[in-house]
Formats: structure tokens, C-alpha cells, sequence
């Protein structure tokens, strides 16, 4: 049984938390953040959800310093270690530099030992003060056992099988992610901002970092879609999505963990953050459902008084000519009630509950009514592979696809998962085997990383240049429900990566493939576009291949399974 695994402990304390108060972000075409305030306490792991491109991104960039908030403030204890898209390390350097560079301070604890051991030993009188110093430093970061963490690290994130010598720009873009995640876990930051973490990791991988998290002293701000992954790992779950008022959510004092306007605060993991989202929402809805009666009848009555009081045709019946219809026409009575209701409908409308936004939903996997254009009568397969390899990356593997096949392709890092999806789309060539594909037969990849558009190009524009202007005037970019309206002029540039793959499934989506292959199809997307693009995949008119690490899809898979075993044995 492994032993627990032990990485420096950082130099918070219990009264060490992450404070962000009132922090507002605008871009020149958007705002993405409105007085977000919360606390993460030392040994806490928040976890920041939300649509994509509701800032988790630019919060975690806030609190790393990378960024300058328009207005409010971040304290962090300590140093400060953020893991996101670009790696903190020349890509120049090699395996080993990387790993050198990380436990270069720990390390030069353990030289401080012996430097104060040898100046006592040479009669140096400070050094008796300095060296059980410099002995408990080195104690309190584990500097003694280094090594040891250095290749605990490295295999759980599956880098092992990787030579040291080789250069961080000759590696795949998702080793070179895992070696980032490393570098930064083995440098221990007393505050912990991890941004996606999960997309490159393999069970080993992921329960690594779940066993670090776990026993983190510091404070730990985590941006994931992983479901998974948040239950075990979240104590609280900070929601950017809309809030019902500015008011509706109470300031906490700052002392003590707490939401403030664009930030809700939920307890617990996933599991009971879509408890607790769902009931929260119902009450949203409800609320302004009821809010709404009341202003129309408010408005409704303001109406009436205000024609009562400024009739000047006769009662119209016996009814309204009574006393006391004459009585309530009193000038100062009818001003009251105008009054009375002009203060009430103000009041109500200056605080009123927010309209729940429209959920971006995702409207299924191509237009409505559209079929693969694979002829109805092909025999199984439509397409199949026997034994097809690439050296290094993909031992022999062999497959096959009907027309409305479902086939979910799993492995550990390194085994050729996505190489295996780029053999099959006709992008990468077998170095042997071969691939069967019946003709005419059509196969669209959405892969694991966001294809990369003109920056300067609005999304609308990029559709329309990817799928061409005839297919965009058929089916427009709003007929899935990926892109947000508001979102669909902006530059590609200005996107998160999760918008952009949004972008990519829309391409793909606009005539539908007889073949889908998703790699990675739950990297990036928010947590209720996983959902529902899991909820569409059984529908789908075409056959489906998915490779994934998501243990939530591989949970409620019901189609058939290709477990790549790895690494391959070419490497």
C-alpha cells in the first residue's frame, strides 16, 4: 500500500485566507466580473463554476496578480502559485531543468543544513543559532525526501516514461501541461490557483492531485468542469452566474467565508451544489414570478386611480353614482391613493428580482431534422480499423463503427487515444494497419484542443468562413444554442477556450458527419453543456466515438468500450 504522500508543508496558518472584496473586471466589449467578494480559508479547496466566459479564468488571473481588477482588492497568504494554459517555464529547458528549477529552493534548504553544520564544526559561534533555524525550515518543507516526491509526482502524472534530457518544446501539448501541473505542485505555493487541472489527467493522474488537495494546508482556488473531480475535492462551490439582485445576496463580514454580488456561494461538492443550484433557481423563478404579479397589479391600480380622479364623464350607473363613489372622488383621497401607489411600485421596481437569465441550452447534436448522409442501407461497418499503429504513440488497435455505433475509447495518458481519433479522421497517417471507411462516408473530429481561428475575425464571421455562406445562411450559428447572442460579434480573440470549443462543436454540428469522433468533448465546456451534450449523444442519427478521461460519462456509458492499453510498447 502506497504510503501517504507528503509535499512541503506551506507557511499558512489558520488565519491565512484567500480575501477577494468587491473585485470588478470589464473588457472593452464586456464585463466579466461585478463586485465579486468571497474568502477561502487556509485548508480549504473553493472550486469556481459558471458559464464559459463568465470570468473563472480572470478571477484565477486576479488573485495570481496577473491581472488588475478595475476595483477591489485580493490578499493572498504568501506565495502564490497559479496552473493555467501557458507554462511557467521556458519550454527551452528539459525535463530535468523543469523538475530542477521546482525544488531549487527546497533543495538549497537542505544545502543551508550543511553549510551551518560545517560553520559550527568550524567554530563559527552564530552557527549554533543557525542551524536548528535552518534544520526546522528544511524539516517543514520536506527537504530531506525530495527526490522522492520528485518521482512520486512524475509518474502519478504519468510524465515517467518521458527522458529527461528531452526538451519541454519537443513534448505534446497535454505533456506539457502535466509537466507544468508538476512543477507547480512541486514548488508547494502557500496559495494554490488551479485552472482547468483535470483536462490532461488520467485516473492515476487526477487521484494524485485529489490526494495533494486533500491534505493542502493553504488555500486552494480551483476552476473545473471535472464533475468528479469537484465532488472529492470541493468544500465550496463559488457559482459566477448571475445572481437574482445586487442585494439579494448579504456581504459576510470578511472574516469568514461569504459571497458578495456575482458570486453565490455553495457548501459541499457537486452533487450538492446541483441540489442546492436547482432548489435556489426554482426560488429565483418563483420569486419573480410572484414579483411580477404584484407590479402589474400595483401598475394596474395606479391606472384606475389616475382615471377615477380625472373622469369627466358622468358616473356610468346608479351603482357609481352612490355617495360614496362621490365621497372617494375627493381630491385629497384620490391624490393619497396615486401617492400611496406611486411609492409603492417605486420602491418595488428600485430592488426588484432580476428576470432568471435564459440558459444558453445546447439544442442537440446537428440541426433539428438533419441525417448523416451515409446510404440507409450500408451494412455494418461504416467504418473499421485492423490493427493500425504509429510508433511511439499507438500500439496495434483495431475497431469497427455500424452506422449508428456507439464506441467510448478510454486509456491512461500516453496510450494513443488521440491518436487513435486522428488515424480514424483521415488527419494522421498509420505507420501500419489500416483503416475501412464505406464511400462517401463522412467523418468530423472535434479535438481536444480549440482549432485556431483569425483573432481578429468575429465568431459569426468564423462560422461563416469555416462552414461557408451558403451552409451558415442555412444553418445559422444560433441554431444550436452554443454562442450566446451577445457573444457572436465579438473577435474570436477576446473568447475562453471553453467559448471557442463551443465555436468548434457548432462548426462541426452544421452538417452533421456520419461519424462523430469527440476527444475530450467534457474539456473546458461549463457544467450544464456537459450535461446536456451527454444527455443529446444516444440521439444522435449518425455513430458516435468518444475518447474521454470524464469518470462521470464513463460511469453512464451504455454503448460499447475500447480500453487502450499503454503506454505502447513501441516508446
Amino acid at each position: 500500500m502506497a504510503q501517504p504522500f507528503l509535499l512541503p508543508t506551506p507557511s499558512a496558518t489558520p488565519s491565512d485566507h484567500l480575501r477577494v472584496d468587491g473585485v470588478s473586471r470589464s473588457f472593452p466589449d464586456r464585463r466579466v466580473l461585478t463586485d465579486v467578494s468571497f474568502v477561502v480559508p487556509a485548508g480549504e479547496v473553493a472550486c469556481l463554476v459558471g458559464e464559459n466566459g463568465s470570468g473563472k479564468s480572470t478571477m484565477l488571473r486576479i488573485a495570481a496578480g496577473y491581472d488588475v481588477p478595475d476595483a477591489g482588492t485580493v490578499s493572498a497568504p504568501g506565495t502564490v502559485g497559479l496552473f493555467h494554459q501557458e507554462p511557467p517555464f521556458s519550454l527551452r529547458l528539459t525535463v530535468a531543468g523543469v523538475l530542477d528549477d521546482a525544488v531549487a529552493e527546497v533543495r538549497g534548504l537542505a544545502l543551508r543544513v550543511e553549510h551551518e553544520g560545517q560553520a559550527l564544526a568550524d567554530g563559527d559561534p552564530g552557527a549554533a543559532t543557525r542551524l536548528p533555524e535552518a534544520i526546522e525550515a528544511a524539516g517543514r518543507r520536506h527537504a530531506w525526501d525530495v527526490d522522492h516526491r520528485v518521482d512520486r509526482v512524475v509518474a502519478g502524472l504519468g510524465l515517467a516514461g518521458l527522458a529527461r534530457g528531452r526538451r519541454a518544446e519537443a513534448l505534446s501539448g497535454g505533456q506539457v501541461s502535466r509537466l507544468s501541473l508538476a512543477w507547480l505542485l512541486l514548488r508547494s505555493p502557500d496559495t494554490l490557483l488551479l485552472d482547468e487541472p483535470t483536462n490532461h489527467l488520467d485516473d492515476e493522474g487526477t487521484a494524485l492531485l485529489v490526494e495533494l488537495l486533500r491534505g493542502w494546508s493553504g488555500p486552494v482556488l480551483v476552476a473545473s468542469h471535472d464533475r468528479a473531480f469537484l465532488d472529492e475535492v470541493a468544500t465550496t462551490l463559488l457559482d459566477l452566474d448571475p445572481a437574482p439582485t445586487p442585494h439579494a445576496l448579504v456581504r459576510h463580514d470578511l472574516d469568514s467565508p461569504g459571497s458578495g454580488f456575482g458570486v453565490t456561494r455553495f457548501t459541499g461538492g457537486y452533487t450538492a451544489y446541483l441540489r442546492q443550484r436547482r432548489d435556489e433557481r426554482a426560488r429565483w423563478a418563483r420569486r419573480y414570478r410572484d414579483e411580477q404579479a404584484q407590479l402589474t397589479r400595483l401598475r394596474a391600480r395606479l391606472r384606475d386611480v389616475h382615471s377615477v380622479g380625472h373622469a369627466d364623464r358622468p358616473p356610468p350607473s346608479e351603482v357609481r353614482s352612490s355617495r360614496k363613489f362621490y365621497a372617494d372622488r375627493n381630491a385629497k383621497v384620490v391624490a393619497r391613493r396615486v401617492d400611496d401607489a406611486r411609492t409603492a411600485l417605486t420602491r418595488l421596481e428600485a430592488g426588484q428580482v432580476r428576470r432568471p437569465p435564459a440558459r444558453l441550452r445546447f439544442r442537440g447534436l446537428g440541426p433539428p431534422g438533419s441525417r448523416p448522409a451515409a446510404p440507409a442501407d450500408a451494412a455494418p461497418p461504416v467504418l473499421s480499423a485492423d490493427a493500425v499503429s504509429v510508433p511511439g504513440r499507438l500500439a496495434p488497435t483495431s475497431l469497427s463503427l455500424s452506422a449508428r455505433g456507439r464506441l467510448l475509447v478510454t486509456g491512461a495518458n500516453g496510450s494513443g487515444k488521440s491518436t487513435l481519433l486522428s488515424v480514424l479522421a483521415d488527419q494522421l497517417s498509420p505507420h501500419a494497419g489500416s483503416v475501412t471507411r464505406i464511400p462517401g462516408l463522412r467523418v468530423g473530429l472535434l479535438a481536444q484542443e480549440p482549432v485556431r481561428r483569425d483573432p481578429g475575425r468575429s465568431v459569426r464571421a468564423s462560422y461563416a468562413a469555416a462552414v461557408g455562406a451558403d451552409l451558415a445562411g442555412l444553418t445559422p450559428l444560433s441554431t444550436f444554442g452554443l454562442v450566446a447572442g451577445r457573444d457572436a460579434n465579438r473577435p474570436v480573440g477576446t473568447l475562453s477556450v471553453g467559448q471557442r470549443r463551443r465555436l468548434d462543436l457548432a462548426v462541426l454540428l452544421a452538417d452533421p458527419p456520419d461519424v462523430l469522433l469527440l476527444d475530450e468533448p467534457t474539456n473546458h465546456l461549463s457544467l450544464l453543456l456537459v450535461s446536456e451534450l451527454e444527455l443529446s449523444l444516444p440521439d444522435y442519427p449518425g455513430a458516435v466515438l468518444v475518447a474521454t478521461h470524464d469518470r462521470w460519462l464513463r460511469e453512464d456509458w451504455t454503448g460499447e468500450r475500447l480500453h487502450l492499453e499503454g503506454p505502447p510498447d513501441q516508446r
